[in-house]
């Protein structure tokens, strides 16, 4: 079941990492906000926590090795998208079904956001992807940027 729903946001996310200009990677639409490429690298690097959620204990900002690349283009972006995923879903076809109940605490040093079993880690991580790819989506609205449908037809596919 969790196999089949990350390749389905897959499938949407790819086509909305692959609508981000070029030109446009050090734009955001304000100060407060993140660059597009540091939120489309996000969205493409979230696939591979499937791995981290069954292979670590805990996410701790405080003491975070984890580094994502710095992406400049388009398809830099889409192929670090298809290594997150492939990560990912090997860690879930690895995954003893047992591991999913275990717990995986994120904190920051002492403070602690939540505990929650691998399994819900792993469909956090893919709420997470939806999040922030509607963020993205707000950002290619902005630029007068088309966004693809990703539960059926958008606006700008003519399905409304």
């Amino acid at each position: 079941m969790l196999s089949k729903e990350m390749e389905e946001e897959a499938e949407t996310t790819r086509k909305m990492l692959s609508r981000v200009p070029n030109d446009k990677y050090d734009w955001k639409p304000h100060e407060k906000s993140m660059t597009i490429q540091r939120l489309a690298t996000h969205i493409a690097d979230i696939p591979s926590w499937v791995d981290m959620a069954l292979t670590t204990d805990e996410l701790d900002f405080a003491n975070n090795s984890h580094q994502e690349p710095v992406i400049t283009n388009t398809e830099q972006l889409l192929a670090y998208h298809e290594k997150c995923l492939a990560e990912g879903k090997a860690a879930l076809a690895n995954a003893r079904e047992d591991q999913l109940d275990e717990l995986w605490t994120l904190r920051n040093g002492e403070q602690i956001y939540s505990v929650r079993t691998r399994g819900e880690v792993i469909r956090m991580s893919f709420s997470q992807i939806v999040h922030h790819r509607a963020q993205l989506g707000v950002f290619l609205r902005l630029l007068d940027v088309p966004i693809p449908g990703s539960y059926g037809p958008s606006a700008d596919d003519g399905g409304f």
